[in-house]
């Protein structure tokens, strides 16, 4: 059936560029990485691939804490791992300080002890720490801890755990967990063929719906429950999985990322191979997020950033188990789609309306079948039902000779990539005849054939051994899976039709504009507009002309070099909000106006105790979009990059996009195209077209300040910038930045 560390970079992914030199060679997982292979800020452009594959297949596993005692928890995993080395072909050693054997196979008192070297070590003690400092000299290359109370419980620990961390750092070996389970030594099925699934999971219980697809004729070929990622994590496995032929899709359950740069970069890795990722991410509300950090331990990260970096990079991101099942099998086992229409084919006028409505409501193309193909399938389906799509063959004709006719013939059509038949209840011989029918005809053809199969029963033979038993077939059980699935199916498929990666575009040395913007920066500290504005201008973002004053004199001066009219504001490293407080004037037109204005504005910083730099003299620009571009940090992924309706908008309307750097224009130009008042853009109400071009040119030029500054600053935003009409340009009318 297709049925720890903080959320900035790890400091071993940080290897900081100082000032403008060249970026130091880095180490991370073990791997040197040299300065081409990372960025301007000194972090690492490719994921670091683990070899686990002594990890999944040991030669000799040491059983740490092994116990022969019946009613003992250890018991019970020993005799699972005995049965499960016994099925991997790895020889184990029972390792216990006052035991002479466990199941009749002599025990050793430690690891040290032991006359082969080890693979793998099962840590069955409630404390791993001085286990893992006594590993350090025996050269064991993966461990597996099982215990809790560690980063779960609260800060004493976490605590426990990074010095459990640093304790396998010293070691050189890699550890799974802590809170960690039996999953990876779980039995797969080995008479299973076509490519597998592989599952991880930071709760155990919530792959077991994934792993029992193989109940189903689903085959799976791995299970990583990563725990609290005290080491290995989620990442590291993502990126090995990449790599493996067997691995058709990588299915994920995750409760809290350890780091969000790995992540990234190991979702860059899948999409580099082709490999689709889909994820269930809790933490969409404050509940979850809270769950979820009390059960593993991790960050869970803004939702709206989380779910913007998986989207940047491919992983497909569902919100339910029974979707994380049928999506990332279906992608794991379908084919690349030959085109992008869905044809939606029922023996019911009324299912194929309704599946079609959800269908294109979801965004999936529906294309109406051209006329000689109408007229073909009216050879074989009355004249008085629509054949354009969806076609209503009106039941009869699937009964007999005719019903294959008719999907060989929609499947003939070079505009049709999937075919989705719809079959509400079991209605033998129709049904079972229209089942058989479409498996024969899924096993001819390369493009994908989907059945929803909708009877709550299930145990009907026409699903539980025709449909089930075709691997050629993508069987569902509910309409929105099915959608859901097959809008992931033909999007996977886009995206990674010349992917280019967006590392890739990442800035390898620094700009020329780095060292003006780091002799503007003051850590700690906000800057005044007029300082974030040059801030601005040393990227080559376009301001207004203005000069800072503080004098009356001086701004009438200033307003005489800008040209009238002008602008009046003032400027303070306090001030955030400036015209609640009556501190900006517009539209003064002359010399007297320049001066009234000067002394109101400074009466008033005088009453609200306000310090103030001076006075900016600001020019007066045209009208246009009003937008928002900004930079902030977000716990998991470092610096991102927000662009908006600007003005009072981005309060009010909330209209945002957010993307992680390093992105291209491309990524620039479809931030735009999320937001609702896109439209705004493109000229309504007789307006002219905006300066699309130089708005997508601030949102780069930001992102690589973003980048280069990312030790250095905390938040920018530019609110609002001004998108003047096309040809015109875009122009930052008032800045906030703060410093790190």
């Amino acid at each position: 059936m297709l049925g720890s560390t903080h959320g900035t970079f790890t400091t071993d992914l940080r290897a900081r560029v100082v000032a403008c030199g060249e970026a130091p060679t880095a180490v991370v997982h073990g791997v040197t990485v040299a300065p081409g292979d990372q960025d301007v800020s000194g972090r690492p452009l490719h994921a670091p691939v683990p070899d686990l594959d002594r990890f999944f297949r040991p030669g000799s596993v040491a059983v740490v804490g092994a116990s022969d005692t019946e009613g003992r928890p250890n018991t019970g995993i020993t005799r699972q791992l005995l049965a499960w080395a016994e099925r991997v072909g790895a020889r184990i050693h029972p390792v216990h300080p006052t035991r002479e054997s466990v199941f009749g196979i002599d025990c050793v008192p430690s690891v040290g002890a032991l006359a082969e070297p080890v693979d793998l070590a099962v840590l069955l003690v409630a404390d791993p720490l001085p286990v893992i400092e006594e590993l350090a000299d025996t050269k064991v290359k993966f461990a597996v801890a099982f215990a809790s109370g560690f980063a779960e419980t609260g800060e004493a620990g976490a605590a426990a755990q990074e010095r459990l961390a640093a304790a396998v750092r010293r070691s050189g070996l890699r550890l799974l967990g802590p809170n960690t389970n039996l999953n990876a030594f779980e039995r797969f099925r080995e008479d299973l063929e076509g490519p597998a699934v592989a599952l991880i999971t930071q709760s155990g219980h919530q792959g077991r719906p994934v792993f029992t697809l193989q109940e189903l004729g689903v085959r799976l070929s791995h299970w990583a429950p990563t725990g609290n990622e005290a080491d290995l994590e989620t990442s590291d496995f993502i990126s090995y999985f990449a790599g493996l032929p067997e691995v058709g899709a990588i299915a994920c359950y995750v409760e809290g990322l350890k780091d969000g740069r790995s992540f990234l970069l190991a979702a860059d890795r899948a999409a580099r191979q082709g490999v689709p990722v889909v994820a269930v991410k809790v933490g969409r509300t404050e509940t979850g997020a809270r769950t979820a950090a009390s059960h593993t331990g991790k960050l869970t990260g803004a939702d709206q950033v989380v779910d913007a970096a998986m989207r940047q990079y491919g992983v497909i991101r569902v919100d339910g188990l029974d979707q994380l099942q049928d999506t990332a099998t279906l992608l794991a086992r379908a084919r690349r789609p030959q085109a992008d229409g869905v044809v939606v084919y029922s023996i019911s006028g009324g299912t194929g309306a309704h599946f079609a409505d959800l269908a294109t409501a979801a965004g999936l193309e529906l294309p109406t079948l051209p006329q000689a193909k109408q007229d073909e399938l009216h050879q074989w389906i009355p004249e008085y039902l629509s054949v354009s799509n969806p076609v209503d063959n009106g039941g009869h004709p699937v009964g007999d000779w005719r019903g294959r006719k008719i999907i060989d013939a929609i499947l003939a059509d070079p505009s049709v990539g999937v075919l989705i038949c719809p079959i509400t209840g079991p209605f033998p011989p129709m049904s079972d005849k229209l089942a058989q029918d479409l498996v024969d005809a899924a096993e001819a053809t390369d493009k994908l054939v989907c059945v929803v199969w909708g009877s709550p029963v299930g145990t009907e033979e026409a699903y539980r051994t025709t449909l089930l038993g075709s691997s050629r077939v993508a069987t569902f059980r509910t309409f929105g899976n099915c959608i859901g699935a097959v809008k992931a199916y033909l999007d996977h498929h886009r995206f990674t039709i010349g992917y280019r990666s967006p590392f890739d575009e990442a800035p390898r040395t620094p700009s020329p504009s780095l060292r003006k913007a780091q002799a503007l920066m003051r850590p700690g500290r906000r800057l005044s507009e007029h300082a974030a504005k040059q801030l601005l201008r040393a990227y080559g973002i376009r301001v207004p002309r203005e000069q800072l004053v503080t004098s009356a004199a001086a701004a009438v001066r200033a307003a005489g070099l800008v040209g009238y009219p002008v602008v009046m504001k003032a400027s303070g490293a306090q001030l955030a909000h400036k015209t609640e407080l009556g501190l900006v004037k517009v539209g003064l037109t002359s010399a007297s106006q320049v001066r009234d204005a000067y002394r109101e504005l400074t009466d008033i910083a005088r009453y609200e105790s306000i310090d103030l730099d001076g006075i900016l003299v600001c020019q007066m620009v045209g009208r246009g979009v009003e937008m928002v571009v900004g930079v902030t940090r977000d716990e998991l992924f470092g610096p991102t990059v927000t662009v908006g309706l600007g003005g009072v908008l981005v309060e009010v309307l909330n209209d945002t996009a957010v993307r992680v750097p390093p992105f291209g224009e491309n990524e620039a130009r479809s931030m735009l195209a999320e937001l609702r008042g896109r439209a705004l853009l493109d000229g309504v109400r007789g307006a002219p077209p905006a300066d699309v071009d130089a708005l997508v040119e601030v949102v780069l030029r930001v992102q690589r300040m973003a980048l280069e500054l990312d030790g250095d600053l905390a938040e920018l935003d530019i609110n609002p910038l001004m998108v003047l009409p096309r040809g015109q340009g875009a122009v930052a009318l008032d800045a906030l930045a703060v410093c790190r």
